[in-house]
């Protein structure tokens, strides 16, 4: 669970975000649309949307409704025929994905009880963890109960994870109702105002899991029911879905492993199979790789737009206030050194894996959204920073033949090594000042910091 470790899984959606990038590479070529030109970039997204997993009936109804839409009725005169596609595309794939984010309203008497079940290994016990460090992220006080009695040490690792988040576990070992009813009651007792239940899974579905989880939500009548689904699992998570929300009528869904799911079936499916909406999903191993799911922003990534309100967020997390305020001046005076870059790196890895980070840029070229960005890569271009003297990290220019192999000895690496640093560097920087990209990142954190709450300014976004 750590911050540590490789990242060589695909990109988020990559298969997807591809074929989208090919069709709208190609639309754009038009100088006009007819009816033959939108039928074959009609026939082209269904080829795209069911090569990635997507169920036929939801394919089926958006194609039907990007062709309502782009039948010439609402050609806007601000926009270009291959734009107005585009953006039809962005706002039904949006509708697709549920149209507006989840919303948590909390008990009016507390505590707040949210019910988590799902298979084994769809990362449920993980997800409890995640869930109430986001909830203490915002000011409250979860109490996870273990009542996964079934699987062995379910509970030493609810504990274990509830520790890494600084929240309290309670379990006992009685029988799940009980242990989830007095969960409750304990969590009245020491003032908790939010109660999230750990359930017991099955590797398949069965009719002594359905009756457990249907006991406990009777027995506590819950605020939320979620389900756990791994998004890897593509359409088998649609039947899984749809078996849960039978037994004990979910309120909404959490899909894990979304780093892992290059196609995106899952996610893009499960919506409009069982009218529920995504709440959250997992996006790493990480604790904080953890957040409330936007379809707009989702959209937008899949269309290979990025998300700068998700970047932005994230980087309010973790930047300092006054450091962000200092990063900005010396790119304003274009002063940003490998020091400066060292710095960066630090907090951009606190933000999550670097090569996801990627994929939430607006025009990022696909070589470099798809590039594997290995983290031992990363830890090699720290050693060499840390190897060169103030001097030379403030002004690269001094390194010459003996102070490269010194920092190459130094770093554990090679002069070569050394050398593709400092080139990539100069390159880095022409990019930085150019698109404002730390300098945005900073100010949007500061900002979010100055208000004392979430970052709120409005997204812009390009459909060119």
């Amino acid at each position: 669970m750590g911050s540590g470790g490789t990242n060589l899984s695909p990109p988020m959606f990559d298969t997807l975000t591809d074929r989208f990038d090919q069709i709208f590479t190609r639309l754009r070529g038009h100088g006009r649309l007819g009816d033959a030109e939108v039928d074959e970039v009609l026939r082209e997204i269904r080829v795209a949307l069911l090569e990635a997993d997507v169920n036929l009936e939801v394919v089926r109804n958006l194609v039907e409704a990007i062709r309502a839409r782009c039948s010439g009725a609402e050609l806007s005169k601000s926009l270009t025929p291959a734009q107005q596609v585009i953006k039809v595309v962005n706002e039904e794939l949006t509708a697709t994905l549920g149209g507006e984010p989840f919303r948590v309203q909390y008990a009016s008497r507390p505590p707040t009880v949210v019910l988590l079940a799902g298979l084994q290994g769809s990362g449920k016990t993980t997800a409890a963890a995640k869930l109430a460090h986001w909830f203490r992220q915002q000011g409250r006080h979860p109490l996870l109960v273990a009542a996964d009695l079934q699987r062995p040490a379910a509970v030493e690792q609810l504990r274990v994870l509830g520790r890494e988040v600084g929240a309290s576990v309670f379990s006992e070992a009685t029988n799940p109702v009980d242990v989830a009813r007095r969960g409750v009651a304990e969590a009245e007792r020491v003032g908790r105002d939010v109660v999230i239940i750990d359930t017991a899974g099955r590797v398949t579905l069965d009719e002594a899991l359905m009756d457990e989880v249907r006991e406990i939500s009777a027995a506590l009548t819950p605020q939320y029911r979620f389900l756990v689904l791994d998004a890897m699992t593509g359409q088998d998570a649609l039947g899984t879905a749809r078996a849960f929300n039978e037994a004990i009528g979910l309120d909404g869904l959490i899909l894990t492993k979304l780093d892992g799911d290059a196609r995106g079936g899952a996610a893009l499916s499960v919506k409009h199979v069982v009218d529920r909406p995504v709440a959250f999903v997992s996006t790493g191993e990480r604790i904080a790789d953890f957040e409330p799911f936007h379809p707009d922003r989702m959209a937008s990534r899949i269309l290979g737009m990025g998300d700068v309100l998700t970047l932005i967020e994230r980087a309010e997390r973790v930047y300092d206030e006054d450091q962000a305020a200092d990063t900005m001046e010396r790119l304003r005076q274009g002063r940003f050194t490998l020091g400066d870059f060292h710095e960066q790196l630090q907090q951009m890895k606190k933000m999550g894996p670097l090569q996801s980070l990627m994929g939430m840029l607006p025009g990022m070229p696909k070589e470099i959204r798809n590039a594997s960005i290995d983290d031992r890569d990363v830890a090699r271009v720290e050693a060499i920073i840390r190897s060169m003297t103030p001097a030379e990290r403030d002004e690269p220019a001094l390194i010459n033949g003996s102070r490269r192999l010194r920092i190459a000895n130094g770093s554990g690496t090679s002069p070569t090594d050394v050398n593709n640093l400092l080139r990539q560097f100069k390159e880095m920087q022409k990019l930085m000042r150019s698109s404002g990209l730390v300098g945005g990142l900073a100010r949007g954190a500061a900002r979010g910091k100055k208000k004392g709450g979430r970052v709120t300014a409005k997204g812009g976004r390009s459909f060119g």
